[in-house]
Protein backbone atom coordinates (compact mmCIF):
# COMPACT_ATOMS: atom_id res chain seq x y z
CA UNK A 1 0.00 0.00 0.00
CA UNK A 2 1.27 3.79 -0.92
CA UNK A 3 0.69 6.33 0.90
CA UNK A 4 -0.38 9.54 -0.74
CA UNK A 5 0.03 13.20 0.17
CA UNK A 6 -2.21 16.27 -0.76
CA UNK A 7 -1.18 18.89 -2.75
CA UNK A 8 1.56 20.88 -0.81
CA UNK A 9 2.32 17.71 0.53
CA UNK A 10 5.09 14.85 -0.24
CA UNK A 11 3.98 11.23 -1.37
CA UNK A 12 3.09 8.68 1.50
CA UNK A 13 6.29 6.58 0.04
CA UNK A 14 8.51 9.61 0.29
CA UNK A 15 7.44 10.23 3.87
CA UNK A 16 7.78 6.95 4.75
CA UNK A 17 11.29 5.90 2.83
CA UNK A 18 12.94 9.14 3.51
CA UNK A 19 15.14 8.10 6.37
CA UNK A 20 16.26 5.44 4.53
CA UNK A 21 17.06 6.65 1.05
CA UNK A 22 17.96 10.51 1.36
CA UNK A 23 20.92 11.71 3.18
CA UNK A 24 20.14 15.61 4.33
CA UNK A 25 22.06 17.89 2.38
CA UNK A 26 23.67 20.98 4.34
CA UNK A 27 20.51 23.48 3.79
CA UNK A 28 18.54 21.16 6.36
CA UNK A 29 21.00 21.06 8.85
CA UNK A 30 18.82 24.26 10.49
CA UNK A 31 15.77 21.74 10.33
CA UNK A 32 17.19 19.41 12.61
CA UNK A 33 17.32 21.45 15.27
CA UNK A 34 14.07 23.10 14.84
CA UNK A 35 11.33 22.26 17.32
CA UNK A 36 8.32 19.71 16.43
CA UNK A 37 5.97 22.80 15.97
CA UNK A 38 8.30 24.14 13.37
CA UNK A 39 8.78 21.35 11.42
CA UNK A 40 4.80 20.38 11.48
CA UNK A 41 4.39 24.00 10.43
CA UNK A 42 6.52 23.92 7.47
CA UNK A 43 5.64 20.13 6.99
CA UNK A 44 2.32 21.53 6.40
CA UNK A 45 3.13 23.70 3.96
CA UNK A 46 4.76 21.12 1.80
CA UNK A 47 8.15 20.96 2.84
CA UNK A 48 9.66 17.45 2.26
CA UNK A 49 12.89 18.09 4.11
CA UNK A 50 10.80 18.62 7.34
CA UNK A 51 8.61 15.73 6.56
CA UNK A 52 12.06 13.87 6.57
CA UNK A 53 12.99 14.91 9.90
CA UNK A 54 9.77 14.19 11.20
CA UNK A 55 10.17 10.66 10.26
CA UNK A 56 13.71 10.42 11.25
CA UNK A 57 12.52 11.68 14.83
CA UNK A 58 9.32 9.92 15.30
CA UNK A 59 9.97 6.66 12.99
CA UNK A 60 11.75 4.52 15.56
CA UNK A 61 8.84 5.32 17.93
CA UNK A 62 6.40 3.66 15.42
CA UNK A 63 8.43 0.87 14.60
CA UNK A 64 8.49 0.08 18.56
CA UNK A 65 4.86 0.08 19.06
CA UNK A 66 4.45 -2.21 16.48
CA UNK A 67 7.53 -4.76 18.31
CA UNK A 68 5.34 -4.39 21.71
CA UNK A 69 2.05 -5.30 20.29
CA UNK A 70 4.30 -8.61 18.61
CA UNK A 71 2.91 -7.19 14.87
CA UNK A 72 4.54 -9.08 11.93
CA UNK A 73 7.76 -7.73 10.02
CA UNK A 74 4.99 -6.99 7.44
CA UNK A 75 2.60 -5.86 9.59
CA UNK A 76 4.98 -3.24 10.99
CA UNK A 77 5.80 -2.10 7.66
CA UNK A 78 1.98 -1.88 7.10
CA UNK A 79 1.93 0.33 10.87
CA UNK A 80 4.58 2.51 9.53
CA UNK A 81 2.89 3.43 6.23
CA UNK A 82 -0.57 3.75 7.47
CA UNK A 83 0.01 5.97 10.63
CA UNK A 84 2.18 8.60 8.63
CA UNK A 85 -0.73 8.48 5.88
CA UNK A 86 -2.79 9.55 8.83
CA UNK A 87 -0.58 12.40 9.84
CA UNK A 88 -0.89 13.68 5.72
CA UNK A 89 -4.21 13.61 6.15
CA UNK A 90 -4.86 15.50 9.12
CA UNK A 91 -1.72 17.66 9.75
CA UNK A 92 -4.05 21.14 9.41
CA UNK A 93 -6.49 19.30 12.26
CA UNK A 94 -3.49 19.30 14.67
CA UNK A 95 -4.63 21.54 17.30
CA UNK A 96 -1.13 21.43 19.15
CA UNK A 97 1.93 20.76 16.64
CA UNK A 98 4.96 20.41 19.56
CA UNK A 99 2.67 17.43 20.57
CA UNK A 100 2.65 15.55 17.26
CA UNK A 101 4.94 12.53 19.12
CA UNK A 102 2.25 11.63 21.14
CA UNK A 103 -0.33 11.61 18.08
CA UNK A 104 2.05 9.70 16.52
CA UNK A 105 1.87 7.19 19.44
CA UNK A 106 -1.92 7.28 19.45
CA UNK A 107 -2.42 6.69 16.44
CA UNK A 108 0.24 3.79 16.10
CA UNK A 109 -1.81 2.08 18.78
CA UNK A 110 -4.78 2.36 17.26
CA UNK A 111 -3.49 0.73 13.79
CA UNK A 112 -2.17 -1.81 15.84
CA UNK A 113 -5.28 -3.07 16.99
CA UNK A 114 -6.54 -2.88 14.04
CA UNK A 115 -3.72 -4.94 12.12
CA UNK A 116 -4.68 -7.54 14.88
CA UNK A 117 -7.98 -7.61 14.34
CA UNK A 118 -7.90 -8.32 10.85
CA UNK A 119 -5.39 -10.77 11.39
CA UNK A 120 -7.21 -12.33 13.97
CA UNK A 121 -10.20 -12.48 11.65
CA UNK A 122 -8.50 -14.34 8.30
CA UNK A 123 -5.67 -16.01 10.23
CA UNK A 124 -7.59 -17.39 13.34
CA UNK A 125 -6.22 -19.59 16.06
CA UNK A 126 -9.00 -22.11 15.20
CA UNK A 127 -6.48 -24.99 14.35
CA UNK A 128 -4.82 -24.46 17.92
CA UNK A 129 -7.68 -24.51 20.18
CA UNK A 130 -9.66 -26.67 18.28
CA UNK A 131 -6.63 -29.33 18.33
CA UNK A 132 -6.83 -29.07 22.58
CA UNK A 133 -10.03 -30.03 22.58
CA UNK A 134 -10.74 -33.59 24.05
CA UNK A 135 -10.97 -36.33 22.38
CA UNK A 136 -14.10 -37.47 23.83
CA UNK A 137 -16.07 -34.93 21.52
CA UNK A 138 -14.66 -36.68 18.18
CA UNK A 139 -15.97 -39.46 16.40
CA UNK A 140 -14.72 -43.13 17.57
CA UNK A 141 -11.47 -43.72 15.66
CA UNK A 142 -12.81 -46.78 13.94
CA UNK A 143 -16.11 -45.16 12.44
CA UNK A 144 -14.41 -43.09 9.84
CA UNK A 145 -10.41 -42.20 8.95
CA UNK A 146 -9.74 -40.41 12.04
CA UNK A 147 -7.46 -37.51 10.84
CA UNK A 148 -9.70 -36.30 8.00
CA UNK A 149 -12.80 -36.92 9.73
CA UNK A 150 -11.31 -34.57 12.74
CA UNK A 151 -10.22 -31.88 10.64
CA UNK A 152 -13.72 -31.81 8.94
CA UNK A 153 -15.86 -31.99 12.46
CA UNK A 154 -13.41 -29.61 14.24
CA UNK A 155 -13.98 -26.92 11.09
CA UNK A 156 -17.12 -27.16 11.00
CA UNK A 157 -17.90 -26.76 14.57
CA UNK A 158 -16.15 -23.66 14.24
CA UNK A 159 -18.09 -21.95 11.34
CA UNK A 160 -20.54 -22.22 13.37
CA UNK A 161 -19.21 -20.84 16.10
CA UNK A 162 -20.38 -16.73 16.63
CA UNK A 163 -17.65 -14.06 15.25
CA UNK A 164 -17.26 -12.59 18.53
CA UNK A 165 -15.87 -16.23 19.71
CA UNK A 166 -14.01 -16.96 16.96
CA UNK A 167 -11.94 -13.44 17.32
CA UNK A 168 -11.52 -13.49 20.68
CA UNK A 169 -10.07 -17.40 21.20
CA UNK A 170 -8.22 -16.06 18.34
CA UNK A 171 -6.85 -14.06 19.83
CA UNK A 172 -6.19 -15.26 23.11
CA UNK A 173 -4.93 -18.52 21.75
CA UNK A 174 -1.72 -17.06 19.78
CA UNK A 175 1.50 -18.04 20.65
CA UNK A 176 1.69 -14.92 22.24
CA UNK A 177 -1.44 -13.45 22.89
CA UNK A 178 -2.28 -9.93 24.11
CA UNK A 179 -2.77 -8.90 27.75
CA UNK A 180 -6.65 -8.21 28.66
CA UNK A 181 -6.40 -4.48 28.69
CA UNK A 182 -5.46 -4.64 25.02
CA UNK A 183 -7.95 -7.11 24.19
CA UNK A 184 -10.42 -4.63 26.04
CA UNK A 185 -9.57 -1.68 23.52
CA UNK A 186 -9.64 -4.28 20.20
CA UNK A 187 -12.72 -5.71 21.23
CA UNK A 188 -14.36 -2.89 22.83
CA UNK A 189 -15.09 -4.69 25.99
CA UNK A 190 -15.08 -4.42 29.55
CA UNK A 191 -11.95 -6.05 30.47
CA UNK A 192 -13.37 -7.88 33.51
CA UNK A 193 -15.57 -9.71 30.98
CA UNK A 194 -12.92 -10.77 28.43
CA UNK A 195 -11.98 -14.16 30.99
CA UNK A 196 -15.85 -15.29 31.39
CA UNK A 197 -16.76 -14.62 28.00
CA UNK A 198 -14.09 -17.10 27.02
CA UNK A 199 -15.33 -19.88 28.83
CA UNK A 200 -18.81 -19.44 27.78
CA UNK A 201 -17.07 -19.72 24.27
CA UNK A 202 -15.29 -22.39 24.80
CA UNK A 203 -18.26 -24.29 25.91
CA UNK A 204 -20.22 -23.64 22.90
CA UNK A 205 -17.05 -24.61 21.05
CA UNK A 206 -17.30 -28.12 22.22
CA UNK A 207 -21.00 -28.28 22.17
CA UNK A 208 -20.95 -27.68 18.81
CA UNK A 209 -18.04 -30.34 17.85
CA UNK A 210 -19.96 -33.07 19.70
CA UNK A 211 -23.09 -31.76 17.76
CA UNK A 212 -20.85 -32.10 14.69
CA UNK A 213 -19.46 -35.21 15.59
CA UNK A 214 -22.93 -37.01 16.36
CA UNK A 215 -24.62 -35.74 13.21
CA UNK A 216 -21.55 -37.00 10.46
CA UNK A 217 -21.84 -40.29 11.92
Amino acid sequence: MELSGGPSGPSGAEVAQAPAELAPPPQTEALQFASVATLVEKAGQGCPRAWRELVSRFDGMIVATGRRYRLSSADIGELQQTTWLRLVENIYRIEHPERVGGWLATTARRECLQLLKRSARYHSGAEKILANLPDSHLPEPDARPIAQEREAVLRAAWARLKPRCQELLSLLMVDDPLGYKDLSKLLQVPVGSIGPTRGRCLEHLRRLVAEEGMTSL
